[in-house]
């Protein structure tokens, strides 16, 4: 009995690759390794062979037994791979276009405002997140023992300040630490805004949330008045709700400015809110005692002398951002502007 080996491998070959589908493959296989197959019977003649031919003949036989599972192997997966990509892409489809992002709306608020007070003059500044209780609290004139100091109030890290024994870093919960930080690194005069993140342990609802953002501004220069102050805030509100806004400045007491006013507008642009006064920012004239802590004097003055210099004086302002996009555009709940959802993002 004799096997033309090679004849046998070169068909087996060509009738795998000629295997279009899974059926066909399968009909390959049982070709050669069924049990009425080629492999099978050339096992069965081992046994009138002679002792010779056996050894050869069984040989042979493993051989051909192995290229064809493999090459069926190959094959079959080979084929299972092009089932499943024509099943992923259907070029009959229509395409579907991937829509463009834009900025969240508390950013585009920020730069709003940003703009305005950029245009009057004022240069933007930022500050670091976390804090030491100089900054956040001493430097303002906010004493150890005021209640914005308590741990319900305020975001402790479990990180010790390097310059002051015993005291803990802290998350800002304002953005005003960054009126010293500027004062000590510039002298007067100067005009800067500082945006950013602040952060509050309070309750998270419809008008709270335990991350917010707020945008301060300090102006420091000779004999500068809370008229001046009033006029920039007039200008501001004026341009950024409309010519036809009306403000009231009420007494209120901030511990960083003397005197401090709260800022109320009152417009027909706001959505059910309609001949409503609402607060929106903080104001004052800056405190002697911040003046300070931050190490500035009447002397202090860019190019003049004690003399010539007049009285050093400034004053500061401090808006939430998310409570004037919530009045301009008449979003009634705080968490919106994190939810991400795209139907809410898409209308800004």
């Amino acid at each position: 009995m004799s096997w033309d080996l090679e004849k046998i491998k070169t068909d087996i070959a060509a009738d795998v690759q000629a295997a279009g589908a899974l059926d066909a493959l399968e009909a390959v296989r049982l070709k050669y390794l069924g049990k009425k197959g080629l492999v099978p019977e050339m096992y069965a003649g081992l046994g009138s062979a002679s002792a010779e031919e056996k050894k050869a003949l069984g040989k042979g036989a493993n051989d051909i037994k192995v290229l064809a599972e493999t090459l069926i192997a190959e094959r079959k997966a080979a084929l299972a791979l092009s089932a499943k990509k024509a099943e992923a892409l259907d070029v009959t489809l229509p395409g579907v276009q991937r829509g463009l992002g834009s900025r969240h709306l508390i950013d585009q608020t920020i730069d709003e405002i940003c703009e305005v007070f950029q245009n009057m003059g004022f240069v933007i500044q930022r500050g670091p997140e976390i804090e030491s209780e100089f900054y956040n609290f001493s430097a303002l004139n906010i004493p150890l023992d005021h209640p914005s100091r308590d741990s319900f109030d305020t975001f402790y890290l479990d990180a010790k300040d390097p310059d002051a024994v015993g005291r803990h870093l802290l998350l800002r919960s304002h953005t005003s630490p960054g009126q010293v930080r500027v004062m000590q690194k510039n002298k007067p005069p100067l005009a800067v805004i500082i945006p950013g993140k602040v952060y509050r342990p309070d309750a998270v609802d419809a008008s709270h949330s335990f991350m917010f953002h707020q945008i301060e501004g300090l102006l420091v220069n000779r004999n500068v008045t809370f008229a001046d102050l009033k006029g920039l805030l007039t200008a501001f509100c004026k341009k950024y709700f409309g010519a036809d806004v009306k403000m009231r400045f009420r007494p209120h007491f901030f511990p960083f400015t003397e005197p401090s006013a709260e800022v109320d507008i009152q417009s027909n642009i706001f959505k059910g809110r309609a001949g409503k006064w609402l607060e929106i920012l903080g104001c004052g004239m800056v405190h002697p005692k911040v003046f300070a802590a931050a190490g500035y004097s009447a002397g202090d003055l860019a190019g003049s002398t004690e003399a010539s210099s007049g009285t050093l004086s400034g004053f500061a302002f401090g808006m939430g951002v998310e409570r004037i996009a919530m009045l301009k555009h008449g979003i009634g709940d705080i968490r919106t502007f994190v939810e991400n959802d795209v139907r809410f993002l898409k209308q800004f």
